[in-house]
């Protein structure tokens, strides 16, 4: 990307409200067959327009295809079992009815690959695409087949791999791995999550990304960041690991966090979405507030290698408000553009 701080969103964007119930995460759809197939493209389009009209300046899909950023790519997988459902703790943090691994997993076709053909048809954009990482969804699975994380984790990275590759080759720009999972298991992380992600990766000539968030703005999320005191410091857990991998770009959660944003120096060298967007709260944020942390985030990265972005992806907020929200991270990173380019 050629812009200097050209801006992108993390993940989601809400759907419209005659596709899915509005503001709720795994909301089922309202529609059926080829009027929801219709449907969902209909979303995508006025999902990129959005983003377009606000100034953003890497598109993605907002995610308007899929329920959920995890399981609907499980979805399409075999050896998950959707019928036969466990309880489990998602993240350490809340518990949730999850499907069951019961043999080995395996993809038989694309999953997201046509409706990124789709999206790099409607723009000449660079175009991102997020996939779920590996270590994230076995966080989201009961597994009664491999018995073990790590194994399962090294399956996904194949089958995301595989995946991944297909994306490339329909024209995305960058693929991000979403991994809120990194800021809670870290000595799994050190031992073999970063090298699953790095074969998720594998033979890829687009760049990529791993976004890691302390997630959604759902009261489970909010609730437990009120646990974690003074400062966030999960980052310094991994990013040493991640600052020697292949990954090219680290997204990270910045405004309104208490993550000491020195530790974005344990990167260096890596291109940085900081996330100057708080998806926890309705508040618009203007774009001085944006401008302020990006300001100080380039104390750490260097201007060529920042990227604005959002805290997360947005789906549970309202429509107005995510809208709101773009315009003023367009607006911001243009602030501290001209700045830069005194």
């Amino acid at each position: 990307m050629k812009k200097l701080l050209p801006t992108s969103t993390a993940g989601s964007l809400p759907k419209p409200a005659w596709l899915a119930e509005p503001e709720k995460l795994w909301s089922p759809w309202k529609l059926q067959g080829e009027e929801l197939l219709d449907a969902k493209r209909d979303a995508l389009r006025l999902s990129l327009q959005e983003q377009q009209h606000a100034g953003i300046d890497i598109v993605s899909d907002g995610e308007q295809t899929r329920q959920h950023f995890v399981t609907t790519f499980i979805e399409h997988l075999d050896g998950v079992d959707f019928a036969k459902r466990e309880t489990v703790r998602i993240r350490n943090r809340y518990d949730a009815s999850v499907p069951t691994v019961v043999g080995a997993v395996s993809r038989q076709k694309p999953v997201f690959v046509e409706d990124a053909r789709f999206l790099r048809s409607q723009t000449d954009q660079p175009i991102k695409w997020a996939l779920p990482g590996p270590m994230t969804m076995i966080d989201t699975l009961y597994d009664s087949h491999y018995k073990s994380r790590e194994k399962l984790a090294w399956e996904f990275a194949v089958i995301l791999n595989q995946e991944a590759r297909e994306l490339e080759a329909a024209g995305v720009d960058i693929i991000q791995f979403d991994e809120p999972a990194f800021n809670v298991f870290f000595d799994e992380v050190n031992d073999w999550g970063v090298a699953t992600l790095e074969r998720a990766i594998e033979g890829l000539k687009c760049e990529t990304a791993v976004h890691i968030c302390y997630g959604y703005g759902i009261k489970a999320n909010t609730d437990w960041k009120k646990t974690l005191g003074s400062e966030w410091r999960q980052y310094e857990e991994t990013f040493p690991k991640l600052q020697a991998s292949n990954i090219d770009i680290v997204s990270l959660e910045c405004h309104n966090a208490r993550v000491p944003m020195d530790l974005i120096e344990l990167i260096r060298g890596k291109k940085v979405m900081v996330g100057a967007i708080d998806v926890a709260n309705h508040a618009i944020e203007t774009p001085e507030e944006v401008a302020a942390t990006l300001r100080r985030a380039l104390q750490f990265v260097a201007a060529d290698k920042l990227y604005p972005s959002t805290n997360c992806g947005m789906a549970p907020l309202p429509r107005d408000v995510a809208r709101g929200k773009l315009h003023a991270l367009s607006a911001g990173a243009e602030m501290v553009r001209r700045e830069l380019q005194v």
